[in-house]
């Protein structure tokens, strides 16, 4: 027995040795990871997720290369693009009217030259295959896990398995005691907790509303600022100042709030007490994934959808909390912007919350237990204590929520915004590609072994991947439609345009404003800031012009382009479900060598049932009651 236990010890060592040289290693980040050696050491729990987080990263490859050739599509094109040809033209004496009360004036649209320039590379034709694409990609993706998966548990021995076998089927000991005190005096009943549930989820979204708003407080009021500043430094790129401060404040928030809403989700989880251990762990996922989507994606909606479109007109601006007057998109759409927001969030959790925290926060726990210890002392133990003991001093192990939940998230930015951010399956890669030897790392030196755990699939968190690339369906039609001015082009070149071309789409985008009908004390405080008298401005919109008999009124080209957006969002939705749902029905959940082996399986189960029942009957009719060994054939001797 001895000799076994030595044995055994001896393998767990080289296997921890063989995973730190072969998987928690930086060097050898283009290998494939020992699967089966992690589910051996750390259970099949753990070795789905990092079999899961392969073939995610895996199939990043071909959507990060798309991607890439997407962007440098419109790199490209950029100097073929009519509509930026006629921004940067200065021939073009366009002016616009002010972007602010006061303290902003007049400018020329030619200022809006890069801007103009820089929404096309991720503006362009490509946009609408790009995200037919990555509608198809989820699903592939989805399929190919389905079919790794089946694999994995035939080689794992788990196809007959069942959850509701293992312990976490059980009540919960919190379960027990909460059961035996309710009976002895009465508490909440389940409805009240859920509604509480619910009222603290509700408002727990509302303060992340409210952090946007002040977000777009603050950008009013610094542009405004900066307008107004006498130092010429301030006064350049004023835009570009605060759409990255406010990106930059945006992460930090979101940042805090994640460590807040995962408390909040917890403390929830644990007052409903629920029955047994998979459903404590699914109702904490959903609340988390609830809370955590929310606060990672209101600013991205806010910007993708909202912003620019609930302003009014120059002469009746619509105004919040009195004084402040919302925010306009630049000339381009607010799709630079929306950009520019997925990208400061991405790579700051990607880099600070997720990399950063991971490697920082472990490290720092470890020094502080070790400081507790102090030197003399820690040589007798290292000399005293064996390997399982010194084990005991690092970090715990906390389960696989917070690393599946970073993943999900990352795949909520991917897919469900890609059609404005074409380089977020590249980012997505480069990260994955360091989280995955980080993690096991993390899993290797710096955690606790867990307790083995088995599991024939990802449980909840399948159930929400679906859901994010059905959700990611609608998000890009609307984002195509609404938020990229792809189809304002298509209807001006179809419908206005007289050469078939878009030459003088710019100017179609433009509405007139008459600046004597400014209200009172909205007009600019320079109105010679341009060297000269202004008397009509520009400013983007679909209405008629004040000569007309229904002036600042929507024009029909306002209802004729919404028309035409509401068409494009249906058709789109449609046709890319309806082909998602083609290409599921096509490939087949279990691979066919594997389908084959557990035909096979099933009939030599069948068969030796058979045996057994010929068996039994054989001896009924002989009248010996006494029970004999399975043969293949009856004795000679019976």
């Amino acid at each position: 027995m001895l000799n076994r236990c030595s044995r055994m010890y001896v393998i767990l060592i080289l296997s921890l040795q063989i995973l730190y040289e072969e998987w928690a290693s930086y060097s050898i980040f283009y290998k494939y990871q020992p699967i089966g050696l992690i589910r051996k050491y750390f259970g099949e729990k753990v070795g789905l997720y990092f079999a899961w987080l392969g073939v995610y990263t895996q199939m990043l490859i071909p959507a990060a290369i798309v991607g890439v050739i997407v962007f440098l599509y419109g790199c490209a094109t950029v100097e073929d693009n009519i509509p930026s040809m006629e921004v940067c033209d200065e021939r073009n004496n366009i002016t616009m009217c002010p972007m602010c009360d006061r303290a902003c004036s007049y400018w020329k649209l030619v200022t809006a030259c890069g801007t103009a320039r820089a929404s096309h590379l991720f503006d362009n034709a490509a946009t609408v295959f790009f995200a037919i694409f990555m509608a198809l990609w989820a699903t592939m993706f989805m399929e190919h896990w389905k079919r790794r998966q089946m694999r994995l548990n035939y080689i794992w021995d788990l196809t007959s398995f069942e959850d509701a076998e293992v312990s976490h089927s059980h009540p919960r000991a919190e379960y027990e005691f909460h059961v035996m005190k309710k009976s002895l005096k009465k508490e909440q009943s389940p409805k009240s907790l859920f509604l509480l549930c619910v009222f603290v989820c509700s408002m727990q979204i509302c303060v992340t509303l409210a952090i946007v708003f002040g977000v777009v407080l603050y950008r009013v009021s610094i542009m405004t600022a900066l307008h107004m500043s006498s130092t010429p430094t301030f006064r350049t790129n004023i835009r570009a100042t605060v759409k990255t401060t406010a990106a930059i404040i945006n992460l930090i928030i979101i940042i805090i709030m994640d460590e807040v809403y995962g408390a909040i989700a917890r403390w929830l989880t644990i007052m409903e007490v629920p029955k047994t251990d998979k459903s404590f762990e699914e109702r904490l996922i959903f609340k988390t994934f609830i809370l955590k989507f929310a606060n990672a994606f209101t600013p991205i909606v806010y910007l993708a959808f909202f912003r620019g479109r609930i302003i009014g007109r120059p002469g009746k601006y619509i105004y919040v909390m009195g004084s402040y007057r919302m925010e306009e998109c630049a000339h381009a759409g607010c799709l630079m912007e929306l950009c520019i927001q997925l990208c400061i969030t991405m790579l700051g959790k990607q880099l600070i919350q997720n990399n950063l925290f991971e490697i920082g926060v472990p490290k720092l726990k470890k020094m502080l237990r070790q400081r507790k210890i102090d030197k003399k002392h820690q040589e007798e133990l290292n000399k005293t204590l064996h390997r399982h003991e010194k084990d005991h001093f690092l970090g715990p192990f906390v389960g696989l929520n917070p690393e599946y939940m970073e993943m999900i998230i990352q795949f909520g930015m991917v897919t469900v915004f890609v059609a404005s951010f074409p380089l977020a399956p590249l980012f997505a890669l480069l990260n994955n590609i360091i989280e995955i030897r980080l993690d096991a790392k993390k899993f290797v030196t710096e955690l606790r072994r867990p307790i083995a755990v088995r599991a024939k699939d990802i449980g909840i968190w399948y159930t929400l991947l679906r859901g994010l690339s059905k959700v990611a369906v609608i998000v890009n039609a609307f984002v195509i439609a609404f938020t990229s001015d792809l189809i304002p082009r298509l209807v001006y070149q179809y419908m206005y345009s007289p050469d078939g071309t878009l030459h003088g789409f710019v100017n179609h985008t433009l509405s007139y404003f008459n600046v004597s009908h400014f209200q009172p004390g909205t007009e600019p405080m320079e109105p010679m800031h341009l060297g000269y008298k202004v008397e009509v401005c520009r400013y983007k919109d679909y209405r008629d012009p004040p000569w007309s008999a229904t002036p600042y009124e929507f024009s029909r080209e306002f209802w004729a382009i919404l028309a035409a957006r509401l068409a494009f969002v249906i058709v789109f939705q449609n046709v890319v479900m309806l082909m998602s749902d083609f290409v599921d029905w096509l490939i087949p959940d279990i691979p066919k060598d594997i389908s084959i082996q557990i035909h096979k399986e099933r009939n030599l189960i069948v068969e030796l049932f058979m045996k057994q029942e010929r068996g039994k009957k054989y001896r009924n009719t002989i009248g010996d009651p006494s029970p004999q060994p399975l043969r293949s054939r009856p004795s000679s001797q019976a």
